[in-house]
């Protein structure tokens, strides 16, 4: 509430010339003749917002992670798409997938005896790892198909739903 303060302007005559606004000195300050305001906010006012803020956040907060979760499942499955596509590349050159022993290793570095091999088949030197900091699994020959190519997700087990399935080539 606004604490407004007038005072009469009077001319030699002792008549009221109209009212005016005048500053007061109080003390050492010499403060607006309008306000006393209060500066800031009140603890109680405070408190709201931060409450207000804590429930935004509470409901919003877990949407966020699970889009985070979904994104690095994604990432996984370009990846391993990725990673076939350099494959499929090297077979083509080479006329065979690298072996199980040999690895994704081979699509950066020329595998003992590989004549034909007319790498790097991938843009870094480094082999990349999954969304979750771990290797991908390599299978040639492959159980599924002609080469296997997989991550465990997040849990770095088999099997799980959400960010923790199995992300694999053959499917």
């Amino acid at each position: 509430m606004k604490q407004v303060t007038r005072f009469k302007v009077q001319g030699s005559s002792g008549k009221a010339k109209g009212e005016g606004y005048r500053a007061k000195k109080v003390g050492s300050l010499h403060l607006s003749p309008f306000v006393f305001r209060q500066q800031g906010f009140t603890l109680l006012e405070l408190l709201v917002v931060l409450g207000i803020i804590a429930m935004l956040a509470g409901i919003v907060g877990p949407q966020v992670m699970k889009h985070m979760g979904e994104s690095k499942t994604k990432a996984a499955k370009v990846q391993i798409e990725d990673l076939a596509a350099a494959l499929d590349m090297y077979k083509l050159d080479l006329g065979k997938y690298p072996t199980t022993e040999q690895g994704l290793k081979a699509l950066i570095e020329s595998p003992d005896g590989a004549k034909r091999w007319n790498g790097p088949y991938l843009r870094k030197s480094k082999m990349p790892l999954d969304p979750w900091q771990q290797e991908y699994r390599y299978v040639s020959p492959g159980v599924h198909e002609k080469f296997d190519l997989s991550t465990l997700g997040a849990d770095d087990k088999e099997g799980g739903e959400g960010e923790d399935q199995d992300i694999v080539s053959w499917e």
